[in-house]
């Protein structure tokens, strides 16, 4: 997808359906892309990747009409800043708890006068010095979408605040670390979690953002959809291998 696409989409209340990356090796982005993905989030929090390897994904998903999103390991702004001079189209932060942590995710994702992001005309982002400053600063500020992740007792509590947060475009709920926080750990169907997750979706839809959730298969989905879910994400590239895999070989009698 062109940079704006993702974004502008959500802008105007479409749905958009990703996937995360965590293999290295660009091809699955390629295939994700051939399939017909919107965009996919490689995963640099759980999976460690170095940074030239990152901007290859990045670069593989331009290429083949994805729109790449990063997840950073942590909300700190070199993170988020070298993330972007990828070119990536977007930064999704984990664990948002508070008005601070959104802040800090805004002001590090967006150039002045919306942010104090670094500037620096010779990154990939800014087609390594040959795009116009001016241009290029309103653009990416523009187009650069910011994902928060709803994942702790505290940052349910701190919602609305964060919520009201204007440069935030999507609240993600990470269910697992949620479930952590609410001492049901790894139990994703516990009425518990269900309810706190129901809660999440309804507020961000109520404060004019885009929620955004992860289903493990289609069905799963389409239920998000149907909940107002707009950023919906489909497992990952690891977990379609290895269903995929389990559920043949338990199929396979010989």
């Amino acid at each position: 997808m062109k940079k704006n696409e993702v974004k502008r989409t959500l802008d105007e209340g479409g749905t958009v359906v990703g996937t995360f990356v965590k293999m290295s090796d660009p091809a699955s982005v390629e295939i994700m892309g051939k399939v017909g993905f919107d965009f996919f989030v490689l995963d640099t929090e759980h999976v460690g990747m170095n940074k030239g390897k990152i901007t290859d994904i990045v670069r593989a998903g331009e290429l083949n009409d994805i729109a790449p999103i990063l997840r950073v390991r942590e909300g700190r702004p070199v993170e988020i800043l070298q993330a972007l001079d990828t070119g990536a189209h977007g930064v999704q932060i984990p664990n948002i708890d508070d008005k601070e942590d959104v802040q800090i995710a805004i002001e590090n994702a967006k150039y002045a006068p919306e942010g104090q992001r670094g500037f620096s005309p010779s990154v990939r982002a800014a087609d390594y010095g040959l795009a116009d400053n001016q241009e290029y600063v309103k653009e990416a500020n523009k187009n650069t979408l910011v994902v928060g992740h709803c994942e702790s007792k505290e940052s349910m509590e701190n919602l609305d605040e964060i919520l009201a947060e204007d440069q935030l475009d999507v609240m993600f709920i990470g269910p697992m670390d949620l479930s952590q926080s609410l001492g049901i750990t790894g139990q994703g169907d516990h009425p518990k979690l269900q309810e706190s997750m129901d809660e999440i979706v309804e507020k961000t839809i109520e404060a004019g953002k885009a929620a955004g959730m992860v289903a493990s298969n289609a069905e799963g989905a389409k239920k998000l959809i149907d909940k107002g879910v707009r950023y919906v994400m489909i497992g990952s590239d690891q977990g379609m291998m290895s269903t995929f895999a389990r559920q043949n070989l338990a199929e396979l009698e010989f």
